[in-house]
C-alpha cells in the first residue's frame, strides 16, 4: 500500500472517530436533559439564598413544573420579609389555591419557629358554631385538605372578629402535605413538645350569636360554653404544668370571654386592644393585639388612586355618638362638619354602608380612626386596604406587630386633646405635602399584605405575622414560670414517669 493510501485512510479513521465522539455527547447532553433526578435537579441553580437559608419546591402533581421560591418567615426589627414566587403558566391556578406537591417536606416541627398543641375541644366550641355537625367517623374537626368544601364563617359584622378561624384552619393545614403555607406553627400531637398551647374556642362568634338568655334559661349558650373551657382547662396537666400561662385563648371581641377572663388571666390572650381589660388581666406584656378583617375589598396597588384621584381631604362614616370614651367623635363632628373637604357622616354596615365606605375611602386622602367604645375599630384596617392614610386619634390604643412595623411611616397620630382645638386638625393634613403623603401611600401598598386574612395563609399575610407575634411571646414562658408551680411540674413530671 503506497504511502498516499495509508494516510487517506488515516485521515478516514480520525473523522469517523470525531463523528462517534459527537454523537455520543449529544445523546449524553439529551439523556441529562430528561432526566429528571440525574446528578442535580435542573432548576439547582435557581434556589434563592436569604440570610444563608433557601427555599425550594417541585411539583410532580401535573406534567408542567411548578417552581416556588419562599424567603424565611421570621422577620426582623422594622424590616419585611417579601416573597418571590415563579410560576409556569400552566400551573398558576394550582398555586393560588394553595396546593403544595407530595414532595415537600419542608412543614414539620423541626423547622418550625412555634410548635403549637392544640386541644382536640368537640365541635360546638369552634366549626359547630359554624353550623358544622362533624363528619362520618365523629371527628371533631372538618377535612382542611379541600378549601371549597372548608366551613364559611358568617358575613358581616361576625367577620371583623374572625381571627379564632383563620388561626385554627391554619393549624389544622400545618399537618396536610397537599396544603402550602408558612412554616412559622406547626401542629404538634405531644403537648411536651410544645412552645404554645392553643385553645380552639370560637369565643367572638359565641358571643355574637349565642350571648342572649332564652326563656325558661338561667344562662345564655355563650356562658355555658365558657364555664365549660374554664372546668376543661383547669383539670388539664397541660394547663396545670404552667399555670395556663403557656396557653392561647381567642377573645378578640371585647365582650367575648367576660366570663371566663377573670379565671384564665394568666393565659395569653388574643385580643383586638384592652378596652375592657382590667390590667391585672389583659397587657401588652404577655398578649397579643391582633389586626380586625377589614370590611372593605382591598385595592391592587398597580390601580390603587394617587394623591390626584382622591378629591376628599378627611373621611370618616360610622357611629358618632357613642359611649365616655367615643365622645370625641362627636366633638370632631361639631369642628369638622361643613369644612371644605370633609366627609364626617354618620353611617352603618347596613343599606349598603360597607361598599359606601370604599368607595369614600378610596377618594380619599386622609381617614380619621377615631377612639369609639373601645381604642381600637375595625374602620383602621379598612381604611389600610384602601390605601387612605390613617389618622389615629386614640390615646389608648394598641397596634398589632408594632414591635416589628413603625406605624409612623404610614399613619399621622395626633392627640385626643390636640384634635379638638379649633383648626388644628385640619392645617395638621393641609400641611402635608403631595410628596409626604406620597410616600405613605407607597408604604401603605407595601404593607397591606400584613392585614390580610385568607386561607390558605401566605408568608407575612395576618395568620403568619400572628404566629410571629405569638412566637416572640412565648420564647421567655418557661424561663419565667412562677415559683410556686415549681412543685406541680415536679409532680406531674414524676406521675408520668410512672406510667
Amino acid at each position: 500500500m503506497s504511502a498516499n493510501s495509508e494516510k487517506m485512510l488515516t485521515l478516514r479513521f480520525l473523522y469517523c472517530l470525531i463523528v462517534l465522539s459527537m454523537c455520543l455527547v449529544i445523546i449524553s447532553t439529551l439523556s441529562l436533559h430528561f432526566s429528571s433526578d440525574f446528578f442535580l435537579p435542573r432548576p439547582i441553580l435557581k434556589i434563592v439564598v436569604v440570610n444563608s437559608t433557601s427555599g425550594y419546591w417541585k411539583s410532580s402533581a401535573i406534567s408542567a413544573e411548578v417552581e416556588t421560591f419562599l424567603l424565611p418567615s421570621e422577620t426582623t426589627p422594622r424590616q419585611e420579609v417579601k416573597s418571590l414566587v415563579v410560576v409556569s403558566e400552566a400551573s398558576s391556578s394550582m398555586t393560588s389555591l394553595g396546593i403544595r406537591g407530595p414532595d415537600d417536606k419542608r412543614c414539620d416541627a423541626n423547622n418550625a419557629r412555634l410548635r403549637v398543641y392544640m386541644y382536640d375541644l368537640p365541635p360546638e366550641f369552634h366549626f359547630g358554631l359554624l353550623g358544622w355537625n362533624g363528619s362520618g367517623n365523629n371527628s371533631c374537626w372538618p377535612d382542611v385538605s379541600k378549601p371549597s368544601e372548608v366551613p364559611r364563617y358568617p358575613g358581616g359584622l361576625n367577620l371583623q372578629h374572625s381571627v379564632e378561624y383563620w388561626l385554627t384552619l391554619d393549624l389544622l393545614s400545618s399537618n396536610v402535605p397537599s396544603i402550602a403555607r408558612p412554616c412559622t406553627a406547626v401542629r404538634v400531637w405531644n403537648s411536651s413538645e410544645a412552645n404554645v398551647v392553643f385553645v380552639p374556642f370560637f369565643s367572638s362568634l359565641s358571643y355574637n350569636r349565642h350571648s342572649r338568655v332564652h326563656r325558661r334559661e338561667n344562662f345564655s349558650i355563650n356562658r355555658v360554653l365558657q364555664d365549660k373551657v374554664v372546668q376543661f382547662l383547669q383539670s388539664r396537666d397541660e394547663w396545670k404544668r404552667f399555670g395556663g400561662r403557656d396557653h392561647m385563648v381567642l377573645a378578640h371581641h371585647p365582650n367575648s370571654m367576660l366570663v371566663a377572663r377573670k379565671k384564665l388571666r394568666s393565659a395569653m390572650f388574643v385580643l383586638s386592644d384592652f378596652g375592657r381589660y382590667p390590667v391585672q388581666i389583659a397587657n401588652v406584656a404577655k398578649d397579643v393585639i391582633t389586626p380586625y378583617k377589614h370590611m372593605v375589598k382591598t385595592i391592587d396597588a398597580l390601580s390603587s388612586p394617587g394623591f390626584a384621584e382622591r378629591p376628599i381631604l378627611v373621611y370618616f362614616q360610622g357611629a358618632i355618638h357613642r359611649k365616655a370614651g367615643g365622645a370625641i367623635r362627636e366633638k370632631l363632628y361639631n369642628l369638622l362638619k361643613g369644612e371644605k373637604g370633609v366627609h364626617f357622616t354618620f353611617g352603618s354596615v347596613r343599606a349598603n354602608g360597607v361598599s359606601s365606605a370604599a368607595r369614600g375611602m378610596a377618594s380619599s386622602k386622609f381617614c380619621l380612626n377615631i377612639a369609639g367604645d373601645t381604642p381600637s375599630s375595625n374602620r383602621l384596617f379598612d381604611a389600610i386596604a384602601s390605601h387612605c392614610v390613617p389618622v389615629i386619634i386614640s390615646d389608648a390604643i394598641e397596634l398589632p406587630y408594632e414591635d416589628v412595623l413603625d406605624y409612623t411611616n404610614f399613619c399621622v397620630f395626633v392627640r385626643a386633646s390636640d384634635s379638638t382645638r379649633k383648626g388644628h386638625l385640619l392645617n395638621l393634613l393641609r400641611g402635608i405635602t403631595e410628596e409626604k403623603w406620597t410616600e405613605m401611600w407607597e408604604r401603605l401598598k407595601e404593607l397591606t399584605k400584613h392585614f390580610e386574612y385568607q386561607y390558605p395563609s401566605r408568608p407575612n399575610d395576618a395568620v403568619d405575622m400572628i404566629w410571629q407575634v405569638v412566637a416572640r411571646k412565648v420564647s421567655s414562658i418557661r424561663t419565667q414560670a412562677p415559683r410556686e408551680y415549681r412543685y406541680l411540674r415536679s409532680q406531674l413530671f414524676l406521675k408520668n414517669r410512672r406510667k
